[in-house]
């Protein structure tokens, strides 16, 4: 079965690889895909992202890592992809994500199904989000991101 875990990642954190790492044991292919929102100011920019997270993944022969600045479901369909992997953190996360779960399989030719991975309750708290307004009040994340992200992340806010 291949499955795409699609997200942002600006910047991947501890709780993404946990679902990527636990979704690699079950599927036999996952697809991490780098979304473009053009709503959102990134941190890094996709080239950088795509780095990160391949350096994290390079000994996951059934991972990899993409870029996509479609609708998901256009992407779905393109790469003949069985499921969508979300982590869920919170009943507000799980009511966002039954919304686009919904509106993936209604466009759907083939009615993909959405999979819920619930976060470790150690990372029930974590996003990109906090973790970069952490940093830029100058605090270390390092405890919350990869060892490589906290680095690129402590010299963008150098």
């Amino acid at each position: 079965m291949k499955v795409v875990y699609p997200g942002s990642f600006d910047p991947v954190t501890n709780g993404h690889m946990d679902i990527i790492l636990r979704a690699a044991k079950i599927f036999d292919e996952v697809v991490v895909c780098i979304l473009r929102n053009n709503s959102k100011r990134y941190l890094f920019d996709v080239n950088e992202r795509i780095e990160l997270l391949e350096e994290l993944l390079y000994d996951y022969d059934n991972v990899k890592v993409v870029n996509y600045s479609g609708l998901l479901i256009d992407f779905v369909e393109e790469n003949n992809i069985d499921a969508i992997i979300r982590g869920i953190r919170a009943i507000s996360d799980y009511e966002t994500e039954l919304q686009y779960a919904q509106m993936n399989k209604f466009y759907s030719k083939t009615k993909v199904e959405t999979m819920f991975m619930v976060a470790q309750p150690e990372m029930s708290y974590l996003s990109s989000s906090i973790v970069k307004e952490i940093a830029s009040f100058g605090r270390d994340v390092s405890s919350l991101v990869p060892e490589n992200v906290a680095k690129k992340i402590k010299d963008k806010f150098k």
